[in-house]
């Protein structure tokens, strides 16, 4: 492994192991975007997910990670391509990606009659609300949360495995400081540390 593995690596290490996968999973899966989006006229066919899921995952990572003024949105990082690399890479993690989307539909249409991704703006984040906080959320939505939360770990994985996600943490990677004048104490501050 040489050193830019190594970064890449351990720059998706902790969400790797929140979500479950081998270290090596968010490794390939981060050089398969890479070159993916090495020929960005291609257009991006999923091997596992149904054009239905497909639609749905693209805007739900893109709820978890919208565009702001630092970066592009999970979808523009190429987060679904890479949830569906892994998906398809590592088949055990299917069914609770494919049960959890059913899950979201199946509770649109119980609240409001249609699936998740045909809901308004106000049904989405709703749903999302009640399942997005385990300790708040009720009971009868444990599955709702337990998807989510792996969802949104593995979301969190694309998005900062990518190249557009390390530039988001401006990650200057293993840099010479000349000369070390410890924390800024605006830092400190923010910290509670300081006087110290």
């Amino acid at each position: 492994m040489d050193r830019r593995q190594a970064v890449e690596l351990l720059g998706a290490v902790p969400f790797v192991g929140a979500f479950g996968l081998p270290p090596a999973a968010a490794q390939r899966g981060s050089r398969f975007l890479r070159e993916l989006l090495a020929t960005p006229a291609q257009t991006y066919a999923p091997k596992f997910f149904s054009q239905h899921e497909w639609q749905t995952v693209r805007m739900l990572v893109d709820l978890v990670i919208p565009k702001d003024e630092h970066s592009g949105s999970a979808t523009d990082a190429g987060t679904p391509e890479f949830m569906d690399f892994i998906m398809a890479e590592y088949p055990e993690e299917q069914l609770w990606m494919r049960g959890g989307l059913a899950w979201l539909d199946n509770e649109a249409r119980r609240r409001f009659g249609t699936d998740f991704l045909a809901s308004q703006d106000a049904q989405r984040s709703a749903i999302l609300d009640d399942i997005a906080w385990p300790d708040k959320a009720p009971a009868a939505l444990h599955q709702g949360v337990n998807f989510f939360n792996r969802f949104r770990d593995l979301t969190a994985t694309g998005f900062w495995s990518s190249q557009m996600g390390v530039a988001d943490i401006q990650y200057k990677g293993n840099v010479f400081v000349m000369d070390w004048q410890g924390c800024p104490p605006e830092q400190l501050a923010k910290l509670g540390l300081g006087g110290h």
